[in-house]
């Protein structure tokens, strides 16, 4: 009989597999090939978990010490950048069109620029416009190839070629290929229907898509050419949520979106690419499922405002899925990270909850509706939000008891701070939903304050 540290080191093994296989990697812009440790290539960092390999470079007082090493503007827009070497990637809108951005992270500047005709807001798009407008789908970059793949508010799924200045490889639009009528009302209150607004995922030879269409949930196409490879078993509209978030639950990769009506987990397995592993209800009026679900092992943490006010965790196995626990505590838009037994997201407050029990252990600060945040090597967070407040906080690994703020930039922006904080080889990259960007050196104000 195989013993059961055989049986983990086995599952190990084919996590780590998945993630290499999920990864996309950069050495140098225009030169596909090793990830580099900073690189910040999709949603949510090189892990997918908002937690980066990069010390916050907090030294006692101020932070960061230093003026901006410089600022840029890529238009309007949600989409959170991208880093990959030498080169930000970024999404804005103006004047009924999009823009897609390579900016240098040294300096700001555009190094190239595409463009694609397109409207402000989804074509069946109903309410809230005067909270968003543009883009709001984080790019995603292929290391194999050095393309980038993005998707347009209005549907528009395209490929570019980085390693020749953004030349478009193909382009396919979801409304005009399969007719997707606009989200039905859910919950108590009226129909909302912000557009597309979930990052792709690539895996393997497919970039995978939360369409929500009578066809599928989760459609999969071909990363060299556009064409569809498969469709998922779900047929849930689509959610709201900001990405897709890769999973294995007993050697079977898998991949977990909030739709519109359900946590899904779909397989990813050869053969039975897009079947439902497990499906837990979780309708919110609006159908504003906007925080992305969290991954640790085989437990999922999700998250939501308005009727369900409150975070659960939800344990997968391929026999269906368990909720642990549920706190009526919420984020509205920050996606939850999972660090060292707990979690944290922004959200009004701080929040830090117990990873096993859901029990609470503190909250604080100050702070808005937009908001994201992220966990840094030396056990600190940093997060981002209302209109441009800088914050860095202690996690409760140096604060076990209450929430300690160790300091604030307030007002660095004149919109709202949606798109999500990065931060990738010491700069940190700050947005708000007007296009205006910030970057800080977060290495070089540290040597400033070094004797």
């Amino acid at each position: 009989m195989t013993s059961l540290s055989a049986h983990r080191r086995c599952h190990a093994a084919i996590a780590v597999l998945f993630w290499c296989m999920t990864a996309s990697v950069a050495v140098l812009p225009g030169a596909p090939g090793s990830l580099l440790a900073a690189d910040w290539p999709h949603w949510r960092g090189i892990s997918r978990n908002g937690i980066v390999n990069e010390s916050s470079h907090y030294h006692g007082g101020d932070w960061p010490t230093n003026k901006p090493l410089w600022s840029a503007r890529v238009n309007a827009g949600g989409s959170g950048p991208i880093v990959i070497g030498n080169r930000l990637y970024t999404m804005g809108w103006k004047a009924g069109r999009d823009y897609i951005y390579a900016l240098d992270t040294q300096t700001g500047q555009v190094v190239w620029q595409q463009t694609y005709s397109c409207p402000p807001y989804g074509r069946v798009s109903d309410g809230d416009k005067g909270l968003y407008s543009g883009p709001s789908s984080c790019p995603s970059y292929d290391s194999s190839n050095g393309f980038l793949y993005t998707l347009s508010t209005d549907g528009d799924l395209a490929c570019w070629n980085t390693t020749r200045q953004g030349e478009q490889v193909w382009h396919r639009n979801l409304y005009d290929s399969y007719q997707v009528p606009q989200r039905p009302k859910v919950g108590r209150r009226r129909v909302r229907d912000y557009g597309y607004t979930t990052a792709p995922l690539l895996y393997g030879e497919t970039v995978i898509v939360e369409v929500g269409d009578d066809e599928g949930n989760l459609m999969a196409f071909s990363k060299k050419t556009g064409e569809r490879r498969w469709v998922s078993e779900s047929k849930d509209p689509a959610g709201h949520t900001g990405g897709l978030a890769p999973l294995v639950v007993e050697g079977v990769p898998c991949v977990a979106v909030l739709t519109i009506r359900n946590l899904l987990v779909a397989r990813l397995d050869a053969g039975h690419e897009g079947e439902s592993l497990a499906e837990f209800p979780w309708v919110t009026d609006f159908a504003n499922n906007v925080a992305t679900p969290t991954v640790l092992n085989n437990s999922i943490i999700i998250s939501s405002e308005y009727n369900q006010y409150s975070t659960a965790r939800i344990d997968i196995t391929r026999s269906g899925a368990r909720q642990i626990w549920k706190q009526p505590y919420a984020s509205g838009v920050c996606p939850p990270v999972i660090h060292k037994g707990h979690v944290y997201w922004c959200w009004r407050g701080l929040y830090c909850l117990d990873f096993q029990t859901g029990k609470p252990i503190w909250r604080g600060g100050v702070f808005g509706d937009t908001a994201s945040c992220i966990v840094t090597s030396d056990d600190r967070i940093i997060a981002w939000g209302r209109r441009g407040d800088l914050v860095l906080a202690e996690t409760a690994t140096r604060s076990a008891t209450r929430y300690t703020e160790l300091a604030r930039r307030k007002n660095l922006m004149k919109n709202d701070a949606w798109p999500h904080i990065v931060l990738a080889d010491g700069r940190l990259y700050c947005r708000d939903r007007d296009g205006n960007m910030l970057c800080f050196d977060l290495k070089r104000s540290a040597s400033k304050r070094q004797p």
